[in-house]
């Protein structure tokens, strides 16, 4: 229910925008190739219960189609080591995120082997957060820095950050 004195936005229906897999923002089929506008449109995302993705402002509302993930991490930065370790990420819209236990990684396993990596860049409204799916060349830094540990005695590959170990997959075993 909105706060008192507080107008609920306008339900505007489908909006022609679509974000891309690879973080690329289209309004009506042409990309949007101003960046401070896409990052506009970036501050005013939401998520709802059901998992569908919606442009909000205090006035409107549209929903949106979504690919995959609505950002991109583009860029890795680290500092410490071991449980001191801090990773930080920054997506194709300049937000910077702490991986830690606000900001977790996940990772979406669609068969064939070749997980999808995820990090949580804030919450939505129920289950289903914002995330943004961590590009290729980031992950594979990512796997530079993993070391194993052994999470519920299953030895993992995994990193710290904030104090935490995130695991980004369980050892092969050597039994051969």
């Amino acid at each position: 229910m909105p706060a008192r004195g507080k107008r609920k936005p306008a339900e505007c229906g489908d909006l022609p925008f679509v974000i891309k897999r690879d973080g690329s923002w289209l309004y009506k089929g042409t990309p949007i190739g101003r960046k401070e506008l896409v990052c506009l449109f970036a501050s005013v995302l939401r998520r709802e219960a059901d998992g569908s993705f919606w442009l909000e402002t205090p006035v409107e509302r549209g929903r949106i189609v979504v690919e995959d993930a609505p950002f991109v991490v583009v860029e890795m930065e680290w500092d410490g080591a071991d449980s001191d370790q801090v990773v930080t990420f920054r997506t194709n819209t300049d937000e910077i995120v702490t991986v830690d236990l606000d900001h977790p990684l996940r990772f979406k396993d669609e068969g064939g082997g070749d997980p999808k990596p995820y990090v949580r860049l804030r919450p939505g409204n129920g289950e289903h957060p914002i995330e943004a799916r961590i590009s290729r060349p980031v992950f594979y830094e990512l796997v530079a820095l993993a070391e194993p540990q052994t999470v519920r005695d299953r030895m993992m590959l995994g990193i710290w950050s904030s104090g935490v170990f995130f695991p980004l997959g369980e050892m092969p075993n050597d039994d051969t």
